[in-house]
């Protein structure tokens, strides 16, 4: 089990700094869709750049043009991509043709999807590397979380590593480990938190324990 850490409401050099603070406790680093809209895949590669131990998840969304999006941000440095479940199967496959190329690795993230079972074991089926359920921050909002869809994934997905994003905080670590995914995405439970060290290693030492 891995963990990743979300950077979404940040700049390059905030976000280069939240990095340093955590960098030990963490696996993956996200440069989030709204670091990406803001500052471009330029993020992507000074971050790449500046912490070259560290995996970087590229937060693309990507919905179309699956294979052009996939190589632009391979020549960045992002080792992770991620596309949209929701988007069509062609997409998907382009996306993943173009990441085996390049060594890369593909995230489906499953935000949206009504039927998360069904869908599931169709972008299985694609050859994507993770999949991923996700409550987003509206989501949040209404008071939603991901751990149901969770439970779903893992019963039907066969091939592909699951993951969790979506409000995870210290407190609720414990019932996500529970359902055992690859990879859990933390953003504000550590970004939103006063000493980030402190609570990153508190979580790296709970997903190591397993």
């Amino acid at each position: 089990m891995e963990l990743q850490l979300a950077l979404d409401l940040v700049n390059i050099p905030e976000a280069k700094q939240l990095i340093k603070e955590v960098a030990p406790y963490i696996d993956i680093v996200e440069i989030g869709t709204p670091v990406v809209i803001n500052e471009g895949l330029r993020a992507v590669k000074e971050i790449k750049a500046e912490f070259p131990s560290l995996k970087v998840l590229a937060d693309l969304k990507i919905m179309d043009a699956g294979g052009y999006e996939v190589m632009k941000a391979s020549e960045a440095g992002a080792d992770i991509i991620t596309v949209l479940g929701v988007s069509d199967d062609s997409t998907i496959k382009g996306a993943v043709e173009e990441a085996r190329k390049q060594n890369k690795k593909i995230m489906v993230d499953m935000i949206n999807v009504k039927d998360i079972a069904a869908r599931a074991v169709e972008i299985d089926n694609l050859g994507v590397d993770y999949i991923c359920v996700h409550s987003g921050y509206d989501h949040q909002a209404e008071g939603k979380n991901s751990f149901q869809d969770l439970a779903t994934i893992k019963r039907v997905v066969k091939q592909a590593k699951t993951a969790i994003a979506g409000g995870i905080k210290l407190q609720t670590l414990p019932e996500v480990i529970r359902a055992q995914p690859d990879l859990v995405i933390v953003g504000g439970g550590i970004t939103g938190v006063e000493d980030k060290p402190a609570v990153a290693a508190q979580m790296q030492q709970l997903i190591r324990q397993g």
